[in-house]
């Protein structure tokens, strides 16, 4: 079968990829489903979750007001970024004024697809450009920033780059299979970009973030051999503990895990590992190397994976509803603005459930990392000296934390500290 145009469709073909498109959902919501009944950590706290911390046994006043302050301020901005995101990939894929735009873009369709991508997404950004403008300001305002407006400008515009690339091919590989199969590329496709999400996880710590970062291993020294120490004991593979230089555009502290296989880097900022004494930055990297051990990236990427594949067939059943001339379908490039309103759309409905997934599995990482190093008041005032550091909010508003909180919060992880209890060793 040849490519055809999207006017060839027959009632036929819509019937059969709306059958496709049940099958998808229905094979990746199984798959969700036992990836997180086996793997996600429901149950993190042996004894279960303590209630958290009031706030004043961990900081002064002072420092409360100063974070509520800082993170209200942060929100606002925020949430004027989402509301602005939401406004403008709505009124261009679900009214007429997406369809008009992509009209007037060259063909052939490959062309029409990419530029399309290029301008709705440049829309979006010069739309939520004061917002960021306006954080970035209040970081540097507050001391959280050291970056100047020209390395904020180019992070901007390569982290630009990196979003509509991957759009771009993401949606060259939708609308081209649907083109070329109207009836079963719902179910290759979501193959395909389930393959894709893998695939990125494996690349992404190699040519992605060596575009934002400078990575060196941490220097020879007590600290690296207590690592090292750790991570054997843990039966955790690490060639190299990979410092970042981020202090060039944040004061915050922080460290992450990254990559699968061969790609994969435990990373700690540079400002950490000069900022905090050495017990304490070991309780960090003991963190990360729990999520090496516990596999944490491979249940992420399965799970992104799996919920893409699902995406694609909800998408496809979506697109193959109803009729009409004027409805447009997967094989039309015109369908480009309103593919991507309802990835946005798609997009914060499913972050209260990933981020409720995020919270188990960085709650299991501080549980075993107090195991690992038996050191539950160092994990206490690591805890304490990044909230101050990043004037993190004590007590976030619930329905922010439930909604795009990925972390417990910080009262939360100290409340799982001092419950934390060895042989021989109580802690308050």
């Amino acid at each position: 079968m040849s490519p055809s145009s999207p006017s060839s469709l027959t009632d036929s073909d819509l019937r059969g990829a709306r059958r496709w498109s049940l099958l998808v959902i229905v094979t990746a919501v199984i798959g969700l489903g036992l990836v997180a009944a086996f793997w996600v950590p429901w149950q993190p706290v042996p004894g279960g979750q303590p209630p958290a911390v009031s706030p004043d046994s961990v900081f002064t006043a002072e420092q409360i007001r100063r974070g509520e302050e800082y993170a209200a301020w942060s929100r606002r901005w925020s949430l004027l970024s989402v509301g602005i995101t939401l406004v403008v990939s709505s009124v261009l894929g679900f009214s007429r004024w997406g369809v008009r735009l992509m009209s007037r873009l060259p063909r052939p369709w490959g062309i029409r697809v990419v530029l399309g991508v290029v301008v709705v997404s440049l829309i979006g950004r010069v739309a939520t450009l004061p917002c960021s403008v306006m954080l970035q300001r209040h970081r540097l305002a507050n001391g959280l920033s050291s970056q100047s407006w020209s390395s904020y400008a180019r992070d901007l515009l390569t982290g630009q780059a990196i979003g509509v690339l991957t759009t771009a091919v993401a949606l060259l590989i939708l609308i081209g299979l649907a083109r070329r199969w109207h009836r079963a590329w719902p179910a290759i496709a979501s193959g395909l970009v389930a393959v894709l999400v893998v695939l990125g996880s494996f690349v992404y710590p190699v040519l992605v973030e060596p575009l934002f970062n400078t990575f060196t291993p941490l220097p020879e020294g007590t600290l690296r051999n207590q690592i090292l120490a750790a991570a054997d004991s843990e039966g955790v593979h690490v060639d190299e503990v990979l410092v970042a230089d981020a202090s060039r555009r944040t004061t915050t502290l922080n460290a992450y895990v990254s990559g699968i296989g061969s790609t994969r880097r435990v990373v700690v900022y540079d400002n950490l590992v000069e900022s905090l004494p050495e017990n304490e930055a070991l309780s960090v990297v003991a963190h990360e190397l729990a999520h090496a051990k516990n596999q944490d990236v491979v249940i992420g990427t399965s799970l992104g994976a799996l919920g893409a594949a699902a995406g694609v067939g909800l998408l496809a059943l979506l697109l193959s509803a109803g009729s009409g001339s004027r409805r447009l379908r997967m094989a039309d490039p015109r369908v480009v603005p309103l593919v991507l309103a309802l990835t946005v759309w798609a997009s914060l409905a499913a972050s209260p459930m990933e981020n409720a997934i995020s919270r188990k599995i960085e709650t299991r990482a501080d549980v075993q990392a107090l195991t690992t190093i038996a050191d539950p008041q160092a994990l206490v005032e690591m805890q304490r000296t990044l909230a101050l550091r990043s004037l993190a909010d004590p007590t976030p508003p619930s329905w922010i934390q439930w909604w795009w909180g990925s972390h417990p919060t910080t009262l939360e992880r100290i409340a799982i500290a001092r419950q934390f209890r060895t042989p021989g060793r109580t802690t308050e």
